[in-house]
């Protein structure tokens, strides 16, 4: 498998925008790509190293590998072998910050023939079992996924049905709340006998939604005792006026009536003449009626009077009596209102008849005293508790009047749970669906530390480092020439000692010697497969002298030749022109599988941002980096269209290199700053003022400038490039006419970078 390119890389580093130029080679077997520092090489190397832990890089990544397009997401699934030296490498492996040992190379031994085969089954083993790990993973993250969603769900249709203005619980009412209350309803046994019937689901909602509502006044009325009213009654009746009655008027009740109305006119007038028909009453008449109207009578009558008054108040206070209104009372009691209002008016409208027919049957005896008087009357079949029932349903108003909030809540809860009961079958079946597949996960899980403690213990068993560690230390030796510095085994890795006795302060070319050779011999590390893999290799000789680099450069040649694909970044021209001519004299087919790219940075919107794009053929054919820098210089100077100010910003440092070296030359007896080493020379002054302003200004550091640099200087970049050549020319012509020949040249023909 090869990295074929890097299609795309947006906010990534220095990398604002990047896509791989349609007519940009892809990568080969041999790759060299050189940049100067703040170019983006570690920002690569990071990316290729995100491949080789499996993780995903930052910013947006696509890489095309073995023809395939993979996104930046997709990294962890990538099962790619690659080895990647960088700075990254170092402070994990070989020199971590918080101390430790460097990891084991692993090689196999001979004697352990057997055992590794009882690994390679185990590791068979492994693959099966990360299979079933990973649809167990699979299956156990769906089980929860559906759960949770449910639970989300349910939650929801409950805090929309109960949620209300004001404090209310159930306003927030999550998916946590419903699955404790659920798992609470399932241990119970008898959940199901709190789902509400239709009936009683409407009751609740009602009362849920239902308003504060005042108080009912209770009926304030005792339903008569028709049997004693019936007694009474039915003793008058038979009750006769004994006395010397006028049989006219005995046998003429309405006669008797007008008669004694007539009798107590005359009584009180004291008339002598009747006042009818103006005639003299006959003597002993008013002996006569007033002893037929005796005072037994009279106070018969007035029995009857009183209990007709009595009856007719009764009456009257049974037909007037008002009832609630049903819209006064909660709706939730409307159902028992009206069946309790129904039962009580039947029992006053039959209370009233009832009473009415007694009031006649005494008005009757009244006009027939001296005779019985038939009763025909029974008790109406009233309910005798029908009022009270009323006013027990009232009770219950003015009780949800004093606990309206309490049974609000209440309420609400029953409704909760009845929602919860109703899908607590679902509930269940999810439940013990994900907590069976966290079982099936745990049993794989516990499957595969199994098979990795198995095969952790043989390959303790048949791993031997120490021959990595006595190569290494020859290596070591080879490299700084003396056998100071060794790696010694410790436990399951190496421990750097000097002299016996561990390595406390390193310099840096120690460090990085060791690094080094540290990350070319774990490339036979038995867990890579370097005739497949691919190897990067990030600055590998930062800070090294020039005899350290070519010893360097030697060690990386022979242990990276034959890998798959190899990839070296650096900015050191030396190692640069070491690689490049390893590279070109390659055989056979690996001589046309290389590759020569570099890093063009330049400014675009007020950031720098770099590309990758072909080596300039400058570089490629030459020695030195001189000749390129000079070849840019003169091509921007004899540019025809002026350069943006944003391509200019690359140009001061490339100047200031260019001149370094040249007085290095020219110069080599002051060894100081480039104003001095140009002090003295026969150039113009304002001119040498000008290009030391250019330079000094613009050639430092990793910003584009500081507020108070004029940008229009660098808008005359192109004019002031011509005077650093002029100046080249003025101290030495013909070496000035040799490189401008050669920057003049064109490309050579069938260049494959």
């Amino acid at each position: 498998m090869r990295i074929n390119r890097i299609s795309r890389l947006y906010d990534c580093g220095i990398f604002r925008d990047f896509a791989w130029p349609a007519n940009l080679p892809d990568f080969g077997r041999y790759n060299l790509i050189y940049g100067w520092n703040w170019t983006g090489k570690t920002t690569l190397s990071r990316i290729m190293r995100c491949l080789e832990k499996r993780t995903a890089p930052a910013g947006q990544v696509t890489v095309v590998l073995d023809g395939r397009t993979v996104y930046d997401h997709q990294f962890p699934g990538v099962t790619l072998p690659v080895r990647v030296f960088n700075r990254e490498f170092i402070a994990e492996n070989v020199f971590p910050v918080g101390g430790g040992d460097l990891p084991p190379i692993l090689v196999l031994g001979a004697e352990s023939v057997e055992k590794q085969k009882e690994v390679e089954r185990l590791k068979g083993d492994r693959t099966t079992a990360q299979s079933e790990l990973d649809s167990a993973r699979a299956t156990r993250q769906r089980a929860e996924r559906d759960f949770d969603q449910f639970c989300k769900d349910r939650a929801l249709v409950i805090k929309d049905t109960l949620r209300s203005s004001g404090q209310n619980p159930y306003n927030n009412y999550d998916k946590s709340d419903f699955r404790g209350d659920a798992q609470e309803l399932a241990a119970a046994r008898d959940y199901a006998a709190q789902r509400l019937s239709d009936m009683e689901r409407e009751i609740v909602l009602t009362q849920h939604r239902t308003a504060p509502k005042p108080k009912v006044q209770e009926v304030l009325y005792l339903l008569p005792d028709f049997e004693a009213i019936i007694s009474s009654l039915s003793q008058l009746l038979t009750t006769t006026v004994v006395s010397a009655a006028i049989e006219v008027l005995k046998d003429d009740p309405a006669l008797a009536e007008w008669t004694e109305q007539g009798l107590g006119l005359h009584r009180d007038r004291r008339a002598e003449r009747c006042l009818f028909c103006d005639q003299p009453l006959p003597k002993g008449r008013f002996a006569a009626l007033e002893e037929h109207f005796s005072a037994q009578y009279e106070q018969f009558v007035q029995r009857l009077d009183r209990f007709i008054g009595e009856l007719q108040a009764t009456s009257k206070a049974a037909s007037e009596l008002r009832l609630p209104n049903k819209a006064e009372l909660y709706d939730d009691l409307a159902a028992d209102f009206k069946a309790a209002e129904s039962a009580a008016k039947k029992a006053l409208d039959a209370t009233t008849v009832f009473l009415d027919a007694a009031v006649q049957a005494l008005m009757t005896k009244k006009r027939q005293a001296f005779k019985h008087v038939k009763l025909d009357l029974e008790a109406p079949p009233v309910e005798p508790e029908s009022v009270d029932k009323l006013n027990a349903v009232i009770r219950k108003h003015n009780q949800a009047c004093d606990d309206f909030q309490i049974r609000i809540n209440a309420a609400r809860e029953r409704l909760a749970v009845d929602m919860i009961v109703e899908v607590l079958a679902d509930f269940v079946r999810l439940r013990d669906g994900a907590q069976s597949a966290r079982v099936d996960l745990d049993s794989a899980e516990q499957e595969i530390r199994r098979l990795d403690s198995e095969i952790a213990r043989l390959e303790r068993e048949i791993v031997e480092h120490r021959q990595p560690a006595e190569e290494l230390n020859v290596d070591l030796h080879k490299y700084l020439g003396h056998d100071e510095l060794s790696l010694d085994i410790k436990d399951s890795g190496y421990v750097i000692k000097r002299n016996v006795v561990p390595a406390l302060a390193l310099s840096e070319g120690e460090m990085t010697a060791i690094a080094l050779l540290y990350f070319l011999k774990s490339l036979k590390d038995r867990r890579f497969d370097s005739a497949k893999g691919i190897v990067v290799l990030d600055d590998p000789v930062s800070s090294l002298d020039a005899n350290a680099l070519y010893l360097a450069f030697g060690f990386i040649r022979e242990r990276t030749k034959d890998v798959g694909q190899l990839f070296i970044f650096t900015h050191n021209f030396t190692l640069f022109r070491q690689v490049k001519n390893w590279f070109h004299h390659l055989k056979g087919k690996a001589r046309k599988d290389k590759r020569f790219y570099m890093l063009d940075c330049a400014c675009q919107g007020g950031q720098r941002s770099s590309t990758i794009v072909r080596l300039d053929p400058l570089l490629e054919r030459y020695e030195s980096e001189y000749h390129y820098l000079f070849a840019r210089i003169y091509r921007e100077a004899n540019a025809d269209s002026a350069t943006t100010i944003e391509e200019s910003y690359v140009l001061p440092n490339m100047a200031r290199r260019v001149l370094e070296a040249f007085l290095a030359f020219r110069r080599p007896q002051v060894s100081a700053e480039l104003w001095q080493k140009m002090d003295g020379l026969n150039f113009d002054e304002a001119k040498k003022l000008r290009i030391l302003r250019f330079v000094n200004t613009y050639s430092h550091g990793d910003a584009i400038g500081e507020p108070e640099h004029d940008p229009s200087l660098l808008a005359e970049a192109q004019s002031v490039l011509w005077d650093i050549l002029e100046f080249i020319k003025s101290q030495d012509p013909q070496h000035f006419a040799f490189m401008e020949e050669l920057s003049k040249q064109p490309a050579p023909e069938g260049d494959d970078a």
